[in-house]
């Protein structure tokens, strides 16, 4: 009491004790307390004849209860109003009755004459909040009460009571589960309702009361799947998850032959697949021979209900509800004809765009579709890179459908990628992306020497968990040929010094125990330097060092007999008993003594056995059994209340169940049956072509009456729904609109000049978009002739009919350029070069991906393109990604002469700028040289002297190259920090008998780096860069420089710049910083017609923008 009027005094409000206060804000503390005075003024306003003041009360009193005070004595007062008519009022009493019903049952039941009363007031809203509360009140007594109440409200004329009523159900069922028998009486009478409003919350009583219980919805499933359109969205996605059980128990698996085909004949390896399958040949032809017979036997014909669920729920793709659209998207995944999966792409990757969480569901869908069906989503490739502002469990699962997407087509522009997102300053990330660059390494033998050469080079990194988590890859990855790698094995040797984290340290002292016999030399001494530092060890690296210890007793007993017994005895006291433990039993075995046993004959055999190489295989792997978009599939194990898909059933159960009789008037629903009865006499037709892609035999064999259901089925609430659902999705970009709208534009031209052309009849000669629209012709001439039909049908029938056409369209271009880039062998160039080289080779030297090797004779280095982002030029969203020419640099790096032959008395040397980053320092320009020696002696101990510099500039010399032979040519890498500025640097190139004098001069466009800006990030930074830091100049293009693609190679090449995405396709905006001072740059060429252009660059250093303006000029008009 004290602390409660305290409290209001300091809210400085205590009126007169004779008048209510209902001056004060209601959710402040000043007007509650436990003051017996206050509730009189409550009990006052409720008795009064104001409604306003009984309002103000029930407000008040609601507002107490949010706060979490107890307003339990004020039952009576509130009871008594629920008779008022102000509908308001009676709102309120009802949310304060469901709040304290259940713990004051006896009052309670006070109240429930009058809710029966409730229940047949003339007004819906009063009936269906009466019903509301009575299913609320958690009371066994009143369980026969609210039972009749359920029935007289599922017979309402109203649907929102019948809604209500629909509602009420599962609350009955978890107070009393006795009436379930009753209850499932009421749900089968709401679910022959025909409105929309009721369908979705019947549905959700179904799935709680009596889900097993399938045949209730046997007479129902055409007219859910017709209403389906126009339900809300919460009841669509109840509807498309109970229809995806059901479609599993009544209708046969779609790919059935398909998949046993591919069974069968081997098709396509999996991506997790092994290359050792080879020992299975005969086995392979028979079962080919089987299925061959059984597709023969038995052609797969789709059951026209199945084909209405797949048409009617197509167009909720383009629902503005992410749930909607994940919902249809695993109705199609476990339920569509592989051929058709296609679609949902598209809108799944239109989410990507939704906030973080709606992402991170979505993406762990998508990581599960891209191990059973990667085509999918190859089209869409670079919708899945990650953005810096990405948080880090996007990030990773982005790397996990990166990773699973990764082809032999791809994997360059994916390990470009990853490169990049080295770099990133996410440790949890970098580490995620080492693994995932491992992962494509042992799943695409192609580049997997480029791969490992790539992790190699991050063991010089300078952060130790980005080293720590090579190792560890690099590891995995030695284990498939450790023969070829023993010079990486020596190098990981040399880290033990510096590594400290755990896991490296172990992975690298198994690696030596391993292969020991490839490092005789090496390996005694890492045992030696461990057993210094045994005590201070993690558990992880000691037992390891036992490992190595006992590993190396039995190769090489000699130099490390006292070795082994001197770490056996720190091990034999360690703290640790796992530890002792380990230091007794290895001892036991390799020290043989009288009390040992037969093992130790076998001490080699065990410990070093042949070890398989450990497989790397995606989190995602086994995680779709779980149903697509459900909670268990979130968190990968069963949540409660999840309903197992049920396996597709081996013959196909009655389809007559789901037949309606026709009774004089005709509902909705059955018109679709009816029709097919009349079009079943027509001659059958496959529904699609056996030109389409990847459905061969098995859905050619569609009959008619899968294309009757399937273009009438719909009616008006789909058709309908695909315009007014297409107005809805806005977050698309503008591009992508202005895109569809010209594909649009074509498509209805190539419709009149086809109507105008006589049909021909041929089965499976002709393209499936052809077939898809001679399909949607006959639908419209037999919508023409039925009188039952809705002038909305009609008017609608053309926009789904193009946005159809366009999405089969774009399935065949996708189907013929895989056939392209299948075909096209990748040429492999012979690699001839020396030990040098092979160390400076870069994860993006993927030469192995060239269309025709360079005819300059180049490094290897030199066939890398100009930035990152000239590469990725081409990946649009458009399919022309897949092929490998798109994926080549644009042109060879430029070079530049430094010694000629003649000056250099047959020493001729190239340089050029390399544009990787030079590892030593970040702030340094790598410098590539090439050295020729066409001389008939050799050359001997080349190497750099008396470096002259301008102040503040620096040098990393190259290593000297002890012989150069007559004839042959050497590579060496140097760093120059040239500090932003154009100057020379100044040296003598030595060999054993002579001194040249050399420099080099750097152009502007080399000292700098490309970074990636979004388009927003690339305005901001312009913004904050105006005046004297922009500088603007037109010109004329140059004639053969007049489209983008030629821009962007032109400005590439002169400037070390990448390109910034832009929605203009008159604009192409590059960004970059300089290397030494990071000091920003960025340029945008802003085309206009005839050729007329404008250049503009924004830079913090006035000098560079200049000078960069100049060479850019140069390169777009000359």
């Amino acid at each position: 009491m004290s602390a409660s009027s305290a409290f209001n005094d300091e809210k400085g409000g205590s009126s007169s004790v004779g008048e209510p206060e209902y001056g004060h804000d209601p959710a402040s503390g000043g007007i509650f307390s436990s003051d017996y005075k206050r509730h009189d003024d409550l009990k006052e306003m409720l008795d009064s004849n104001k409604d306003s003041l009984k309002l103000e009360a029930m407000k008040r009193i609601v507002a107490m209860i949010a706060r979490g005070k107890n307003a339990s004595d004020l039952f009576p007062a509130v009871v008594k109003n629920v008779a008022c008519k102000n509908i308001e009022v009676k709102k309120l009493v009802y949310v304060y009755l469901v709040r304290y019903a259940e713990e004051q049952q006896d009052l309670a039941l006070l109240s429930i004459s009058t809710f029966q009363r409730g229940l047949k007031d003339p007004n819906q809203l009063i009936r269906a909040s009466a019903l509301r509360v009575l299913s609320s009140i958690r009371v066994t007594i009143i369980v026969p009460i609210m039972m009749l109440a359920i029935k007289e409200a599922a017979s309402d004329m109203s649907p929102y009571v019948r809604k209500t009523a629909a509602h009420a159900i599962p609350k009955l069922y978890s107070l009393d589960p006795e009436q379930k028998d009753q209850l499932i009486e009421v749900i089968e009478k709401l679910l022959a309702d025909k409105t929309t409003l009721v369908a979705g919350s019947v549905v959700m009583a179904f799935e709680e009361v009596c889900p097993e219980r399938i045949d209730l919805i046997h007479k129902n499933y055409r007219k859910l799947c017709n209403l389906l359109i126009d339900v809300e969205e919460w009841g669509q996605v109840v509807i498309i998850n109970m229809l995806t059980r059901y479609a599993r128990t009544q209708f046969l698996n779609p790919n059935i032959n398909e998949s046993l085909l591919e069974e069968g004949g081997g098709g396509e390896k999996t991506f997790y697949g092994s290359d050792e399958d080879e020992d299975e040949d005969e086995e392979e032809k028979e079962k080919k021979a089987e299925v061959a017979a059984m597709a023969k036997r038995k052609p797969y014909v789709m059951d026209p209900d199945h084909r209405l669920l797949l048409r009617n729920t197509k167009p909720l793709l383009q629902s503005r509800n992410a749930a909607v659209v994940m919902a249809v998207a695993q109705l199609y995944f476990h339920l569509a004809p592989k051929a058709e999966v296609g679609v949902i792409a598209k809108a799944l990757v239109r989410l990507l765009r939704s906030h973080s969480e709606v992402q991170y569901v979505v993406l762990q869908n998508v990581a599960t579709m891209t191990i059973k069906r990667r085509g999918m989503f190859e089209p869409y490739l670079k919708s899945f890179y990650i953005r810096s502002t990405d948080p880090t469990q996007i990030k990773v699962l982005k790397l996990e459908v990166l990773t699973n997407l990764a082809n032999e087509t791809n994997i360059s522009t994916i390990l470009r990628e990853f490169q990049t997102y080295i770099r990133s300053m996410d440790k949890d990330f970098v580490a995620a992306t080492i693994q995932a660059i491992g992962r494509c390494a042992t799943n695409i033998g192609e580049v997997r020497d480029t791969c490992l050469n790539g992790l190699v080079q991050l063991l010089s990194n300078r952060d130790e968990l980005v080293v720590a988590e090579s190792v560890v890859v690099i590891k995995k990855l030695l284990q498939m040929q450790p023969e070829k790698h023993s010079d990486i094995i020596k190098h990981m040797a040399k880290l033990t010094d510096n590594i400290q984290v755990p896991m490296a340290r172990a992975s690298i002292l198994w690696l030596i125990g391993e292969y020991c016999e490839h490092v005789p030399k090496i390996a005694p001494d890492v045992l030696r330097k461990m057993a210094k530092s045994f005590t201070n060890e993690e558990d992880i690296v000691k037992l390891q060092i036992i490992n190595l210890a006992a590993k190396l007793y039995l190769t090489n007993s000699k130099q490390t007999k006292l070795l082994t017994q001197y770490v056996l005895n720190l091990a034999k006291y360690d703290q640790n008993y796992d530890i002792r433990d380990r230091a007794r039993f290895i001892r036991q075995l390799i020290v043989p003594t009288e009390k040992s046993g037969a093992l130790s004959k076998y001490a080699k055999k065990l410990f070093l056995a042949l070890k398989p190489a450990p497989v790397l295989e995606s989190p995602f792997k086994d995680r779709d059994h779980f149903q697509l978009g459900s909670l268990s599939h979130l968190l990968n194990a069963k949540a409660g209340g999840y309903q197992e898909l049920p396996d597709w059933p081996e013959a196909a159960p009655d389809p007559s169940v789901r037949n309606v009789e026709v009774k004089e008037s005709v509902p909705e629903w059955t018109k679709c049956s009816s029709r097919e009865k009349r079009k079943e006499k027509k001659v059958e037709k496959p529904f699609y072509s056996d030109s389409e892609g990847e459905s061969g035999p098995t859905e050619s064999a569609d009959s008619e009456s899968d294309s009757a259901s399937g273009s009438e089925s719909g009616s008006g609430s789909e058709e309908s729904g695909s315009g007014s659902e297409s107005e809805e999705s806005e977050e698309g970009s503008e591009s992508e609109e202005e895109e569809e709208e010209e594909e649009e534009e074509k498509d209805k031209k190539k419709k009149k000049k086809e109507l105008k052309k006589p049909v021909p009849e041929t089965e499976s000669e002709q393209s499936s978009e052809e077939e898809d629209r001679k399909i949607e012709r006959k639908s419209k001439q037999r919508k023409s002739d039925s009188e039952s039909e809705s002038d909305e049908d009609e008017e609608s029938e053309s926009e789904s009919s193009q946005s159809e056409s366009e999405d089969s369209e774009s399935e065949v271009e996708v189907k013929k350029k895989k056939k392209t880039a299948e075909t096209k062998p990748p040429s492999k160039p012979v690699k001839k070069e020396t030990k040098k080289e092979k160390k400076e080779m870069s994860l993006l030297d993927l030469d192995d991906f060239e269309p025709a090797p360079s005819p300059q004779v180049t490094p290897v280095n030199t066939f890398l393109s100009n930035s990152l982002v000239t590469d990725l030029e081409g990946l649009s969203l458009s399919d022309s990604v897949l092929s490998p020419a798109t994926i080549a640099p644009s042109s060879a790096l430029k070079n530049y002469e430094l010694l000629h032959r003649i000056t250099g008395e047959g020493l001729s040397v190239e340089y050029c700028f390399s544009r990787q980053p030079f590892s030593p320092d970040a702030n340094m320009v790598a410098v590539q040289m090439q050295f020729t020696n066409s001389a008939t002696s050799d050359t001997k101990n080349l190497h750099m002297e008396d470096v002259k510099l301008q102040s503040g500039m620096r040098v990393k010399e190259f290593p000297e190259i002890e012989l150069l032979s007559a004839g042959e040519t050497a590579t060496a890498v140097m760093g120059i920090d040239f500090c932003d500025s154009t100057q020379a640097a100044n040296f003598q190139l030595c060999t054993h008998t002579r001194k040249f004098f050399v420099s080099i001069q750097p152009p502007v466009g080399e000292l700098m780096r490309p970074i990636f800006l979004t388009e927003n990030e690339f305005k901001k930074e312009q913004g904050q860069l105006m005046g004297m830091n922009e500088i603007t100049e037109k010109l004329t293009l140059d004639a053969k420089c007049r489209n983008e693609h030629a821009i962007v190679q032109r400005v590439t090449a002169a400037a070390n710049l990448s390109r910034v995405p832009c929605g203009s396709d008159k604009e192409c905006r590059f960004a970059g910083r300089t290397v030494t001072s990071s000091s920003l740059v960025l340029v945008t060429v802003a085309t206009k017609e005839e050729g007329a252009a404008q250049l503009t660059v924004n830079c913090e250093k006035m000098v560079i923008g200049t000078m960069l303006v100049k060479d850019i000029l140069l390169a777009l008009t000359q």
